[in-house]
């Protein structure tokens, strides 16, 4: 093609796509289609509605417009009818995971343990649904999925924990207020960095919009940063990660046969080392004798699967990249972030860290897809934007007053609950999950608050997957089931 032909291109492509202003200073008239889905042998009939709403100011001028899809149940009594805002995390990352793995009508087709079909991707009814349960709506924080800043030379206003708060805490106040539904029971459900932003808007939306909620569903969480950043000074993380390396090793037979019998045993025993006879080892430091740094090495090596050689020369503190990296080197593989029982392959076996997540590697393309194939196909929604995934256009993320600390949002969540006696709350967490492991997060929780009463309020679940657990068929089915019951108490 000629230079003049390639600009005679652009300039029809760009003439033919509304101008930015237009399409983000604007709601998205919503796409309805009607649907149906069988859950548990039922027919299930539901709408679907596409579309976006536009954040302003209160001069009334467009700040951002946020793309959703939403689930409702036809002729529902809103006041009983319970209405979910789902999302996950990133930062940077779009609803999809939610929405297309776990808890929407449809999903992407994935084999029973997770792994991809070959292309293109297909959708199958979800068995793991909750819209049979729910009404839900799924939400593209801005940046992510279609959702933009109305200006994209000011989209750093909501790149940031407390912009990103507010931002989406408005889109929820305007979505209720406009579809009539502040007398609903409200939940939140939000994956990974969403469960960050669901602790913290339970809070904000109580205190700051009088919203309060039902319920917040926490798959894969992080609430305190603390718990998973391995920097220099910081020993938190070490026991934390260590039942996880050990249902990793577990899962690859990299452990002696007596731990190989009972993944739940094993890391029961995994988990009482981690807190006693390790954690005080860490916290000795160079005080440790010849005598104990040697003993210590034995056990971490016995629950990891690493050699002894290794973790000494580690210094007892195996940071997870390295783990993910050495476990399987052996054999030439790599084992996953996300989900540890995916394994890959670098380019050769000699890197100290992967070259890649084999696990994000599985779903990311199969997901996006997915996605788009449904968006436009299934639902009837027309954009020529990118749909971001998974994005770094909200780089550098604003951590506000966290920025020379850890950020800890568990105290947020423990005043939303303090306050609300009858919020509740549901932690999903996946025992091959390297990425927010599964003791980080109990670590978390047993310290939200002294109050017993409080702590009874806060459900753990386990699933024998990873981050993403809904990928794995059987814990898609458990997660559904768990979530059911949480929904179901009111």
């Amino acid at each position: 093609m000629t230079r003049p032909a390639v600009a005679l291109a652009v300039a029809l492509a760009a003439a033919a796509l509304p101008s930015a202003a237009q399409d983000r200073t604007k709601d998205t008239p919503p796409v309805a289609t009607q649907h149906a889905v069988t859950l548990g042998g039922k027919k299930v009939e539901y709408a679907a509605t596409a579309g976006t709403l536009v954040l302003k100011d209160e001069d009334g001028k467009a700040q951002a417009s946020v793309f959703y899809v939403a689930y409702t149940k036809p002729g529902a009594d809103p006041a009983t009818r319970p209405l979910t805002f789902c999302f996950n995390g990133g930062p940077g990352s779009s609803s999809v995971w939610l929405h297309m793995g776990a808890f929407g009508p449809k999903r992407v087709a994935l084999t029973d343990d997770g792994q991809p079909t070959p292309p293109p991707a297909k959708l199958v009814e979800n068995e793991g649904s909750l819209v049979d349960l729910t009404d839900l709506v799924f939400i593209d924080p801005v940046s992510t999925g279609f959702s933009r800043a109305a200006d994209e030379k000011n989209a750093k206003q909501f790149h940031g924990v407390q912009e990103d708060l507010t931002s989406v805490g408005e889109f929820i106040r305007l979505y209720v207020t406009r579809n009539n539904r502040w007398g609903s029971p409200k939940y939140l459900a939000g994956e990974s960095y969403g469960t960050t932003r669901a602790a913290a808007l339970a809070n904000h939306m109580q205190s700051k919009l009088g919203m309060r909620l039902n319920g917040v569903v926490l798959v894969s969480a992080v609430l305190n940063f603390g718990t998973i950043r391995f920097d220099e000074g910081n020993d938190l993380p070490f026991p934390l990660y260590l039942p996880g390396y050990t249902a990793t090793a577990w899962y690859h037979k990299k452990l002696a046969p007596e731990l190989q019998t009972s993944l739940t045993k094993t890391l029961a025993e995994a988990e009482a080392f981690a807190a006693g006879e390790y954690q005080q080892a860490l916290f000795k430091g160079a005080e440790l004798t010849d005598a104990e740094r040697k003993t210590i090495a034995a056990k971490v090596a016995r629950f990891t699967g690493l050699s002894e050689e290794f973790v000494l020369r580690n210094d007892l503190r195996v940071e997870g990249q390295r783990f993910m990296r050495e476990l399987l080197r052996d054999r030439g593989r790599t084992v996953g972030r996300f989900d540890s029982r995916y394994l890959g392959r670098d380019s050769t076996d000699a890197g100290e860290r992967p070259e890649y997540d084999p696990s994000y590697a599985a779903v990311q393309g199969t997901y996006t897809e997915g996605l788009n194939s449904y968006l436009r196909g299934e639902l009837k929604y027309e954009s020529d934007l990118p749909y971001e995934i998974l994005t770094g256009r909200v780089q550098p993320w604003n951590y506000g007053t966290a920025s020379n600390r850890y950020l800890n949002v568990a105290p947020a969540l423990r005043t939303a609950m303090a306050q609300n006696p009858d919020l509740r709350v549901l932690v999903a967490n996946g025992y091959y999950d390297l990425a927010t492991p599964y003791a980080a997060t109990k670590y978390t929780m047993s310290h939200l608050a002294n109050d017993r009463g409080l702590l009874g309020r806060v459900t753990m679940t386990y699933y024998e997957a990873g981050h993403m657990m809904y990928v794995h068929r059987p814990s898609l089915v458990k997660l559904r089931a768990d979530v059911a019951a949480f929904l179901q108490k009111g």
